[in-house]
């Protein structure tokens, strides 16, 4: 999906909400089949490696509060993709972890998530790509 011309003194914030909207936009019809939401789509994808992670662990990788992430937990539990349990030494701490379906589901959202990256990026050397992820990072730290 291509957007319209920007103008020139564009905002890299503007650029980057833009680019978030087309990516879900692009990812969500490439796995309709699915029927997950961008939000369910973000934590498989999180936890696609199958590690297991608490719920605020879970928070900070998909940058989402892990109030706001309980009832996202709670539909991938009811469809049978995560069970959440406690974490050995530490029983206050919940664990979110995949079942078979959910890590079959995590991995079609990784491998469809690194196609869309690989289309979108090939033309960029690896210093910009380098340049690019130091800036995410940034953005990511940003002070509240």
């Amino acid at each position: 999906m291509k957007s319209e011309s920007v103008s020139s003194d564009w905002s890299a914030l503007l650029a980057l909400q833009r680019a978030t909207h087309v990516t879900l936009q692009v990812l969500a019809a490439e796995l309709a089949d699915l029927d997950l939401t961008p939000s369910e789509i973000n934590a498989l994808a999180n936890l696609a490696d199958g590690r297991g992670r608490t719920v605020s662990e879970l928070g900070a990788a998909a940058g989402t509060r892990p109030t706001t992430l309980t009832s996202v937990l709670d539909r991938l539990e009811r469809r049978g993709h995560i069970t959440r349990g406690t974490r050995p030494g530490d029983r206050r701490a919940v664990l979110v972890e995949l079942t078979p379906s959910g890590l079959r589901a995590a991995t079609t959202i990784r491998q469809a998530v690194t196609d869309l990256e690989r289309r979108a990026l090939a033309g960029l050397p690896d210093e910009a790509l380098a340049a690019l992820r130091a800036a995410l990072n940034a953005l990511t730290e940003v002070p509240s």
